[in-house]
């Protein structure tokens, strides 16, 4: 295999979600200067929606003086919402001719982690981190921080003076752009302190509340001042350990989990010096000749949604029933818009154990028709969203994905090509002796194992 399918290989994984259908048949004979413009390609944005009528999203539908019919109506339409914001964010992720932009974006929702069942903050959250996910570090932080899903998740509208909450300053700081280790539990006081009054209205749009803002002075991070929330964030950005947090997870994310620290130290000092300035970073990283080391290649498991969104850009399919690829979302450990926690979601091998790798061999095989589901997703409604309710409809629906794939169109693209070279990361690495290994030598069988292999499930 030449030398540049790896790399574009490399690069189409890690820069975006894996190499589509109509990238194949030229795929070889492209450069990475061209791939990486295709990659970064402006065009103009477009929000991520939910077509569900609206029914006044914003009502607090908990709240024990409404009718128990009017929460049930707003637990529907909200589950609805949010279940189309998914499967639209996912859409974007798959079809999305600017994958660098998703990708990013991907990366940051996993950053900038949130969970609150309001679907129109959930909306107003993913397309302002889509918007500037290749912009400028600073803007997104602003206004992340400012977001109603973002201040409603860690509690700031309950930050007030003289009865400060320090769990927005705190994660922030710790999550968001330090780090642990670079500021202390007095810095946290007084960033608590500074944030006070930070909240939003009924509508959902940001908003300053002076009554409820600690005029008094603190001392931040080395600096003293009667600082309110937008100096607090000025005086973290100054700080270059932000700098370094943010290089080092972005280098572990895109790179390898095993830090070069004198590589992380310049793509840091850089970043820094460029006013944060994301896309210069990226472009700096994808651009180097030790992103395409030997030892940064194929050296990372899938995460569930990049494992599907490869399957699916690669394969040309109809899905009937698009609402099961939330649940499949759900079977594997990441469902878009319901992180596990603050800290977002884990990597590399926390993604296996002995179900999650079973399921992920057989879905090429479950998607072909060629087996049923035999997973079902667990009653818990933590993490189901609302979805209990359609479980049974669903299981059923399982049994038949209702997923139908154009393998005539997939025999004309691979005509005279190896499978193994575009499907496999490092085709090297994987014995075909043992995909060959089955009477039915079809490209559709010979594409169904290779996806069935753990070679496949590496990047």
């Amino acid at each position: 295999m030449a030398d540049s399918l790896l790399k574009n290989k490399h690069l189409l994984w890690r820069a975006g979600f894996g190499i589509g259908i109509n990238q194949i048949d030229d795929l070889k004979n492209k450069n990475i200067k061209t791939l990486m413009n295709e990659l970064f390609k402006e065009d103009s944005f477009s929000e991520v929606t939910y077509d569900t009528p609206d029914i006044d999203s914003t009502m607090d539908y908990m709240n024990s003086t409404a009718p128990a019919e009017k929460k049930k109506e707003m637990q529907r339409i909200n589950r609805e919402q949010n279940n189309e914001l998914n499967l639209n964010f996912l859409d974007k992720i798959v079809n999305s001719k600017e994958q660098m932009r998703e990708k990013m974006a991907f990366f940051w929702h996993g950053h900038f982690a949130s969970r609150v069942v309001n679907p129109k903050f959930n909306q107003q959250l993913l397309n302002t981190i889509r918007k500037n996910a290749l912009g400028n570090f600073k803007e997104l932080l602003f206004e992340v921080s400012q977001s109603p899903a973002m201040l409603n998740f860690l509690n700031n509208q309950q930050n007030k003076k003289d009865h400060p909450n320090e769990n927005f300053a705190r994660e922030v700081m710790e999550l968001f752009t330090m780090g642990r280790g670079n500021y202390t539990e007095k810095d946290v006081r007084e960033g608590a302190r500074a944030f006070t009054g930070w909240s939003y209205d009924k509508e959902g749009n940001f908003k300053e509340r002076k009554n409820q803002h600690d005029e008094g002075t603190k001392t931040f991070l080395g600096k003293t001042g009667n600082f309110d929330g937008s100096d607090a964030l000025h005086i973290i950005l100054e700080q270059k350990a932000t700098a370094q947090f943010i290089t080092t997870k972005i280098y572990k994310f895109f790179v390898n989990e095993n830090i070069d620290h004198d590589i992380v130290n310049k793509l840091s000092s850089n970043f820094y010096s460029s006013g944060y300035d994301i896309k210069k970073l990226m472009t700096e990283i994808f651009s180097s000749s030790w992103f395409y080391d030997q030892k940064n290649i194929g050296n990372r498991i899938k995460s569930p949604v990049e494992l599907m969104a490869g399957m699916m850009r690669v394969l040309p399919m109809q899905i009937q029933n698009p609402e099961n690829l939330i649940v499949y979302q759900k079977l594997l450990g990441q469902m878009l818009l319901y992180p596990p926690n603050v800290s977002g979601w884990p990597n590399g091998k926390s993604w296996i154990d002995s179900s999650t790798l079973m399921l992920r061999l057989q879905i090429p095989q479950i998607w072909s028709g060629l087996r049923p589901l035999e997973y079902s997703p667990r009653q818990d409604d933590d993490i189901d969203m609302g979805m209990k309710s359609k479980e049974n409809a669903l299981n059923k629906s399982f049994k038949n994905p209702n997923i139908t794939i154009d393998w005539d169109r997939l025999d004309k693209t691979f005509a005279h090509k190896n499978c193994e070279d575009y499907l496999i990361q490092n085709a090297q690495s994987l014995d075909m002796n043992t995909v060959n290994n089955f009477s039915d030598k079809s490209l559709k069988m010979n594409i169904i194992n290779l996806m069935s292999t753990p070679e496949y499930q590496l990047m």
